[in-house]
């Protein structure tokens, strides 16, 4: 009976053994239990956060969609009306910077000829917005409508490109100035290269993919001593920052015309004016000064030697766009990817009769029936040019194109504009009338 006890109940050194490792499991029980309790929570609060991130994100992106100026069916509805032909071979054209000065003339020209357009523009704040805002009024009155957002939103431009297969586009969406360039040069990149490339980048993706006209300037001759300016001279000795991204405006539609097969035109530009212009212009200001009774700044190059520019008037700018945009063949690449060499070509849009500063101060001064108070300063450094003088032979030759109006008739048309936009009254003492829309 011992012996079976002893069997049954181990010695005192083996009970002990036994309960210790007994005591040492439920201790290992007891931690593993902890340590799938701690990893479940751990798991549970990953799973939490990526909940919390996820819903988060959702309601940011629903944030941008619904307070986003455009998108919806109303919008897309208005995109298509505006976008679609009223004539027979109507072509669909996307504007951009459609509310501002060339921008608004060239989408009136199309629309009223028959041609689809849409406009896109920023309204920003370079000058009065105001301005900006009744040249919009002026295209919606013709059908034309404009979205309000940037050239370098990328959702919004590959969305316009969802809803309309536009056939053309005209760029002409830019930070302008040649001064302003000193005070502000992160605006000049953001618009004319970085929003250049955006919509590069959108055209190239889109199918059919869009000839492209777009608007550089005669500023990309910079030093170019050499007159008339030929598209064959010199440009890479650029004198101001906005001439600067111009000709890099330049360099890189070449490149995507190379690589991705888009039909591109550039338009050099030279000194544009007329009704609806750029109150940063000198003419615009010189006109509104002389009016006030206030002194206008004149300046003067090297030497006492008078600036001259080759004041080209709105209309014949028109008339260069348009044709250019006639006579665009086709891009050949489709979804990005090039099938055979497109069309490149640069032109110069001016009227090659290069008026002196001092002449058009004049000219104002006879049609405005008021003197002005002339304050004559050498011209400083600040990336101007003492003259521009046009060679348009190329562009006579292919488009046709043949500027009509010269400066003594451009301004008496802008001035007439002035008076009727701005309600000058002589008898106010050379001011605006109170009913008239400030600068």
């Amino acid at each position: 009976m011992r012996l079976m006890e002893d069997e049954l109940f181990p010695s005192t050194p083996g009970k002990f053994k036994i309960e210790r490792a007994h005591t040492i499991n439920r201790q290992f029980h007891r931690c593993f239990a902890s340590t799938s309790t701690m990893f479940l929570w751990a798991l549970f609060l990953i799973a939490l956060t990526a909940s919390y991130l996820s819903f988060q994100s959702f309601v940011d992106t629903s944030s941008r969609y619904f307070n986003a100026s455009w998108g919806g069916m109303h919008w897309e509805k208005q995109i298509r009306a505006s976008a679609t032909p009223r004539r027979p071979g109507g072509v669909s054209v996307l504007v951009t910077g459609a509310a501002g000065f060339v921008g608004t003339h060239v989408s009136l020209a199309l629309r009223k000829r028959g041609d689809g357009v849409v406009g896109l523009d920023n309204f920003n704040s370079y000058y009065d917005p105001s301005l900006k805002k009744a040249r919009n009024a002026l295209l919606t009155s013709h059908g034309v409508f404009v979205v309000e957002g940037d050239i370098n939103d990328a959702r919004l431009l590959a969305k316009l490109f969802d809803v309309v297969p536009f056939t053309h586009v005209m760029h002409l969406a830019a930070q302008a100035g040649v001064r302003y360039a000193i005070e502000n040069p992160a605006s000049y990149v953001h618009s004319n290269i970085a929003g250049l490339v955006t919509l590069l980048e959108a055209c190239k993706s889109a199918d059919p993919q869009p000839a492209i006209v777009w608007a550089s300037s005669s500023s990309v001759y910079g030093l170019n001593e050499k007159a008339p300016f030929s598209e064959a001279d010199r440009t890479d000795r650029p004198a101001s920052l906005y001439a600067a991204t111009k000709k890099a405006g330049e360099g890189i539609t070449h490149t995507y015309n190379h690589i991705y097969g888009l039909s591109i035109t550039g338009l050099r530009f030279f000194t544009v004016y007329g009704p609806w212009g750029r109150p940063d212009m000198a003419y615009f200001s010189f006109t509104r000064n002389i009016l006030q009774g206030k002194p206008i700044t004149v300046y003067s190059g090297k030497n006492h030697v008078d600036l001259a520019r080759d004041f080209t008037y709105i209309d014949d700018i028109v008339k260069g766009c348009v044709a250019s945009l006639d006579t665009a063949h086709k891009s050949t690449g489709s979804g990005g990817r090039k099938r055979g060499p497109a069309q490149y070509r640069i032109f110069n849009l001016g009227n090659t009769s290069p008026v002196t500063v001092p002449a058009l101060v004049g000219i104002l001064e006879r049609h405005l029936k008021v003197k002005a108070k002339r304050h004559m300063v050498e011209m400083p450094g600040n990336g101007d040019v003492p003259f521009t003088h046009a060679n348009i032979s190329s562009a006579r030759t292919e488009l046709g194109y043949n500027p009509t109006t010269n400066l003594e008739a451009g301004l008496k048309k802008f001035v007439k504009w002035y008076l009727s936009y701005y309600g000058y009254n002589p008898r106010s003492g050379g001011g605006a009338t109170k009913a008239s829309k400030s600068l």
